[in-house]
Formats: structure tokens, C-alpha cells, sequence
């Protein structure tokens, strides 16, 4: 099972993402940031509160994103 094992804040709606795979990738969430849960973190005060659970990103409004879609979306570095 894919996790995501460091998370940090690059610029704007970016995150470097380091996976369980060995992989590191750059995330721009900024276009997937729609809807009640997820428009909310366009808010970049609301988007830079985010932490580690036990597998994933989650944010303080409670939005998450499963690590494959992040890992799929992700432009390796």
C-alpha cells in the first residue's frame, strides 16, 4: 500500500511529496482545489495546514487525497 512518508510546502498550491515507493514528486494542487471541502483550501492560510496521517495529507478543514491520486499527479523530481 502506497503512503506518503514527508510532505513540504514548495510555493503557491505545490508540495514536494516523498512516498513509501522511494519516490519524490511535485504535487500543484491548485486545479483539483474545487468544491465545498477542497475550494475552501484555495484560502493559501487554510491550504498551508496540512499534516501527516498514517498514510496520507490531510488538512485541518479535514479534506484528504488518497496517496495513488497524488502519486499519479505528480511530476517526479
Amino acid at each position: 500500500m502506497l503512503k506518503i512518508v514527508d510532505v513540504d510546502y514548495i510555493k503557491d498550491y505545490e508540495l514536494l511529496i516523498a512516498f513509501s515507493d522511494g519516490s519524490k514528486k511535485r504535487v500543484d494542487l491548485k486545479p483539483y482545489l474545487k468544491g465545498e471541502v477542497f475550494g475552501d483550501l484555495l484560502d493559501k492560510d487554510k491550504f498551508i495546514q496540512y499534516g501527516l496521517t498514517n498514510s496520507t495529507i490531510e488538512w485541518a478543514n479535514g479534506a484528504d487525497l488518497a496517496p495513488e491520486f497524488l502519486h499519479e499527479i505528480g511530476i517526479a523530481c
